[in-house]
């Protein structure tokens, strides 16, 4: 069966999204995805995904580009688009698509649930599935497919993106690091760049250096971590998304907010320490049992609205001690110390 998944954006939800692609081809699928162009580099190539299809991005939206897509849709000829998303925008999408059934979670499970009015079938989940990767892979079972627990990430080819990283470490001279990542995601979310500064000097009081990672526009912010760490840390180099990850990968550990990063990092299996407030780490956040999550909990948990009076300012109420302790559990579980 020829199979669209639907979902557009950000980056996190994308990843969350690549073990259903995994699932699919397994079971014998051919796989299309439908994405946003900031997120298209984590499926492109993707051995599990045949043909990707952009969707014009929200902010930049084309009413040309949008005609072009939904004809490129429809010329592939999908037997079922499964809309992962849970918005207006992806179930129009679905829609549009032009597949013979059109699949998506149903009313009370959805960001927007009026949406569902744009489906063919709604699929209402099954409970004690907390974790947002396995309500996607719960979402399977209209194809019969059971795949739920599977965490397969089926990223594109990562070697070239290893080799430069190496290339970009050998010539800074750094040996083991934490990689810290302060930005990404909406800011109510965000552990603040001052702690994450005053974080870094603690790991280099205990042997381990630092590197910020950045992201488009974020340079300012990794400036305020390594002013704030005193020089402790030193800013990384520019990535994009597959560098990144690989650079995840060579990290002794990665702290982070929940951001696409984090779930990047968490991906590969790189040691992670979480940091959560509003949002809920047993939906989204890492998975592996060996890897740490410090929160503070605000009355409006789990709150996805991006301006809160409730959670504004509650990432703060994390302490560094906390952090740094979290972390040297993380490294005590790899059987290493800091």
């Amino acid at each position: 069966m020829r199979v669209l998944l639907v979902r557009l954006s950000a980056i996190g939800d994308v990843v969350h999204t690549l073990p259903a692609a995994a699932a699919l081809w397994r079971a014998g699928h051919e796989v299309g995805w439908l994405v946003e162009p900031a997120a298209r580099s984590l499926v492109q190539g993707s051995p599990a995904v045949r043909q990707v299809h952009l969707a014009p991005a929200a902010r930049r939206f084309s009413a040309r580009a949008a005609w072009a897509a939904r004809a490129e849709l429809r010329a592939a000829r999908y037997d079922l688009a499964l809309e992962l998303q849970g918005l207006w925008k992806s179930a129009a999408w679905a829609r549009l698509s032009g597949a013979a059934r059109v699949v998506g979670y149903a009313r009370r499970f959805r960001r927007e649930p009026v949406s569902a009015l744009l489906l063919g079938e709604r699929v209402a989940l099954p409970d004690g599935l907390p974790h947002v990767i396995d309500k996607n892979l719960a979402l399977l079972q209209a194809l019969g497919v059971s795949a739920v627990g599977a965490r397969e990430f089926p990223l594109p080819p990562l070697d070239e993106a290893t080799a430069r990283i190496d290339r970009e470490l050998a010539a800074l001279g750094l040996g083991p690091f934490a990689l810290l990542n302060p930005g990404g995601g909406w800011p109510g979310k965000l552990w603040p760049a001052e702690l994450f500064g005053q974080l870094a000097g603690l790991l280099a009081a205990r042997g381990l250096p630092s590197l910020v990672a950045w992201g488009p526009g974020e340079e300012a912010l990794a400036a305020r971590v390594v002013a704030a760490s005193g020089s402790a840390a030193r800013p990384s180099f520019a990535t994009t998304l597959l560098e990144l990850t690989a650079l995840a990968r060579r990290a002794r550990v990665v702290v982070s907010a929940d951001t696409g990063p984090l779930h990047l990092a968490c991906a590969v299996g790189a040691p992670v320490v979480g940091l959560f407030g509003p949002t809920d780490p047993a939906r989204n956040g890492p998975f592996a049992p060996a890897d740490v999550v410090v929160r503070r909990v605000p009355a409006c948990a789990p709150c996805h609205r991006r301006a809160c009076r409730t959670h504004t300012g509650v990432m703060a109420g994390i302490t560094v001690d906390e952090v740094g302790e979290a972390v040297a559990e993380r490294l005590r579980r790899a059987g290493e110390a800091a």
